[in-house]
């Protein structure tokens, strides 16, 4: 008797076949990819690391580990290969909120200060959040954006001075602009704090050169490895050097026990697909698409966040039109087109409804989806928009 999974599973491939996907932390992956986190290596157990590493390790806990060490070492080489860098690289994370309680265990301890975006102005839940570990456990402020959307450097500046923090924090969820990594950098030497990076929505941008990298400033980088790294479901640190065997510490034994082996080999092979010159292609294709939607969007009269996009995403401000993200989220569903509620800076509503919605263009781009097809998906969106405004 085959098992009930396999229906839910062959309805949810329905539904990513079929549906428009526009989330913009979603992918996906290749065959190959499937392949490995489908493997036999989920059954392998291998807490600790390889022992060739040079960050302080003492090895693995288990036996059996020779070809997993010879794998774990293999992904971490091809990710350093990927971004051109000789920092360290933690590929044991098991998503990215592990991968950010981790960084910030291996140089912060309870109760210390996190200068970091909120998540009304677009940064993450681990970013501060009260209602995440990252609000619970650490002593967290908040830069504010400019009235059009953008990060205040000079209100970074002035909270940095102001707070002290141990650590400032760059990088979001749902912001559509640049990052001005070397200003961060200069701030936190200025005060004395680490600087650590969340690249996980542009690490592919990062990688292909269409964003500016954080290697070489900042002390520790964090990513997602799906996005728009178009690998599995995971995380992973990349650190300086001299900060390895804190960092390692931290994800074993201090925040996790044994790595997921099937999908550090995703992972792998992710990295491999991102050394390739059709990946590259394929995040300039990305970034193209998204500046000719959000580009559409605007000349159709919507209130754009910042006013536009640099990256892969945009934030649509619903307000003016008198409905919330939730309800263009759901109605959206049921025209089978996926995308996500998403606050916006000066959010008057709960995160439960938002004032807006986040659109990304990595997944469809993956698809295939050009230009025209993007600009096309606006359109739609439009109807729908203002047939739920005409019958409010």
């Amino acid at each position: 008797m085959e098992s009930r999974v396999f229906e839910m599973i062959a309805k949810e491939e329905a539904r990513q076949r079929d549906n428009i996907e526009l989330i913009a932390s979603e992918n996906f992956v290749s065959e190959n990819v499937l392949r490995a986190v489908g493997s036999c290596l989920t059954n392998k157990y291998a807490e600790g690391y390889p022992v060739e590493r040079t960050s302080g390790n003492k090895g693995r806990y288990y036996g059996g580990c020779e070809y997993v060490n010879e794998l774990e070492e293999y992904a971490c080489d091809k990710w350093r290969e990927a971004f051109n860098t000789d920092y360290h690289v933690n590929v044991q994370p098991h998503c990215g909120a592990n991968a950010n309680l981790a960084a910030y265990m291996s140089v912060l301890k309870p109760g210390d200060t996190i200068l970091a975006m909120s998540l009304d102005n677009g940064g993450h839940l681990t970013h501060g959040s009260a209602a995440n570990f990252s609000g619970k456990l650490f002593n967290m402020c908040f830069y504010d954006v400019t009235p059009d959307g953008l990060i205040d450097m000079e209100d970074v500046r002035r909270k940095a001075i102001e707070h002290k923090p141990q650590l400032i924090l760059a990088g979001a969820s749902a912001y559509s602009r640049i990052i001005p990594f070397s200003e961060f950098r200069a701030i936190a030497d200025e005060v004395g704090a680490y600087f650590m990076v969340d690249m996980a929505h542009i690490a592919g941008l990062i990688l292909a050169g269409d964003h500016p990298s954080p290697f070489g400033l900042a002390d520790i980088i964090t990513t997602t490895t799906h996005k728009t790294l178009r690998g599995p479901r995971g995380g992973m640190i990349f650190c300086k050097p001299e900060l390895a065997k804190k960092v390692d510490s931290a994800v074993f034994p201090g925040t996790q026990g044994g790595p997921l082996e099937h999908v550090i080999a995703g992972k792998a092979i992710a990295a491999e697909e991102a050394c390739t010159p059709e990946y590259k292609e394929y995040i300039h294709a990305v970034v193209r698409n998204c500046h000719a939607m959000c580009g559409e969007f605007i000349k159709m009269g919507y209130k754009v966040v910042t006013g536009g996009t640099d990256n892969h995403l945009f934030l649509l401000d619903l307000t003016d039109t008198g409905l919330t993200g939730k309800e263009v989220q759901n109605e959206l569903d049921l025209h089978h087109i996926t995308l996500n509620k998403n606050c916006v800076p000066g959010e008057t509503r709960s995160p439960q409804q938002t004032s807006g919605v986040r659109i990304g263009t990595a997944a469809m781009t993956t698809k295939g989806y050009t230009e025209a097809d993007f600009i096309s998906v606006a359109h739609k969106i439009d109807a729908v928009i203002k047939e739920m405004m005409a019958s409010k």
